[in-house]
């Protein structure tokens, strides 16, 4: 008998492409649990994100759009490909209506998928008087031995207000990362707290950041996306000229 609620499991495997599997009964009750589960698990993604649902009972077939609303979001960040596996012709059919890449299996879907060119720096920041100092450094001096050093200011000014944030809100030590993609640099700090990063109406005089609102204005994307471990990866996309 399948579960009410839809649960991800993950799939143990070597290799840099996530897997997963879908059971239970996708319904407009379910819906929102399995969505969260989604970007949860494709945030921690590095370089492919593959999701069976040949054990998903589909109650409503419009609610497909779930995997395709996350393809997009994934699209953005953690930027990797999504896709989709079950043996079931009738799944196949209705995830290709709703523009979400689809495989017989998962050799096949491994095989199909072109993984995204990229380089990462990462670096561990110790809650100090200078933390935010230190950050941005990290990104001025990735920015120039990756020859973007057009996207330097926007990344530091980037990486600053996230760090800040989570020096401001949470207990835990940032976890800053810098990615060049194809079209764009990622900049991306991890924490310990699932709180989501939001956006204030006006940013208090007092505080030290130049707040959300300034990043929204100058990354072409930008989101806050829970992490399997707990916490909570910000992140922001500039575009890369």
């Amino acid at each position: 008998m399948l579960a009410r609620h839809p649960s991800v499991w993950l799939v143990p495997r070597q290799g840099a492409i996530a897997r997963a599997s879908v059971g239970g009964v996708l319904d407009r009750t379910t819906y929102p649990r399995l969505r969260d589960r989604l970007l949860e698990f494709a945030a921690d993604a590095g370089d492919a994100v593959v999701i069976d649902i040949g054990g998903l009972e589909l109650r409503d077939p419009a609610l497909v759009r779930v995997f395709a609303l996350t393809a997009l979001r994934v699209a953005d960040w953690p930027a990797v490909p999504f896709a989709l596996v079950t043996d079931r012709p009738g799944q196949r059919a209705l995830a290709a209506r709703a523009g979400v890449a689809v495989y017989r299996d998962f050799a096949a879907a491994e095989a199909s998928l072109r993984r995204p060119v990229r380089r990462r720096a990462e670096q561990v920041l110790s809650r100090t008087a200078r933390t935010s100092v230190r950050a941005r450094g990290f990104v001025e001096g990735v920015c120039a031995e990756w020859l973007v050093p057009g996207l330097a200011e926007n990344a530091a000014l980037i990486a600053t207000e996230f760090v800040e944030n989570t020096l401001r809100h949470t207990d835990s030590e940032p976890r800053l990362q810098v990615e060049l993609r194809r079209d764009g640099l990622g900049i991306a700090v991890a924490d310990g707290n699932a709180r989501p990063a939001v956006l204030r109406e006006e940013l208090d005089a007092l505080d030290a950041g130049l707040g959300l609102r300034m990043v929204a204005k100058v990354a072409k994307s930008w989101g806050s996306s829970r992490v399997r471990s707990g916490g909570k990866v910000v992140w922001a996309v500039l575009a890369r000229p």
